[in-house]
């Protein structure tokens, strides 16, 4: 995130701990939002689902909660049922690391809300590295073609593994066209 727009984002919040938490305002409700995340988080919940034990998802790949990867750092074992708390804590840990990565994403391009909330939940499922590869979807978003971007969002390999969420994702996008 540029300097300008952490200065923004601080302007517009007014938020005290921002240098601390370059997206504590934003998501973590300490000061005044400029953009509502409760419908979002939901919807990714929804999409992903929960599981309280380690589960493959549908590439394979060991997972827990509302679809947290698992990495080398994360110590949960097969077999083992996790308070809902915890994961709980770990999704709002994966969204706001989503959230921001979002934001790196878009930066220096002007989106509306909902454009914003779909690479949200893209960058979510998908990661930064697998989000960033959408490279016509952000060329259409810097100049503004929402149809056209969600065009792009069906046009992958993202679509054929989860065509029903990039549908309605897409669907979304197409709705920041006025």
């Amino acid at each position: 995130m540029s300097l300008t727009t952490k200065i923004r984002w601080i302007a517009l919040n007014k938020c005290v701990n921002f240098l601390y938490n370059p997206i504590g305002c934003v998501l973590l409700n300490n000061c005044k939002c400029i953009m509502d995340y409760t419908a979002l988080k939901n919807r990714i919940k929804k999409h992903e689902g929960f599981r309280n034990t380690v589960y493959l998802d549908s590439l394979g790949k060991a997972t827990i909660g509302y679809g947290h990867l698992l990495t080398e750092e994360d110590d949960f074992e097969e077999g083992i049922q996790y308070d809902k708390s915890l994961l709980e804590n770990l999704f709002d840990k994966d969204f706001n690391r989503s959230a921001y990565n979002a934001e790196q994403l878009l930066e220096g391009i002007d989106v509306c809300d909902t454009a914003r909330e779909v690479i949200v939940e893209m960058v979510f499922q998908l990661g930064i590295g697998g989000v960033s590869k959408f490279k016509k979807m952000f060329e259409a978003l810097r100049n503004k073609d929402y149809n056209k971007a969600a065009d792009e969002m069906l046009n992958s390999a993202w679509y054929r593994q989860t065509p029903s969420r990039c549908e309605e994702l897409s669907n979304l996008m197409r709705k920041c066209q006025a």
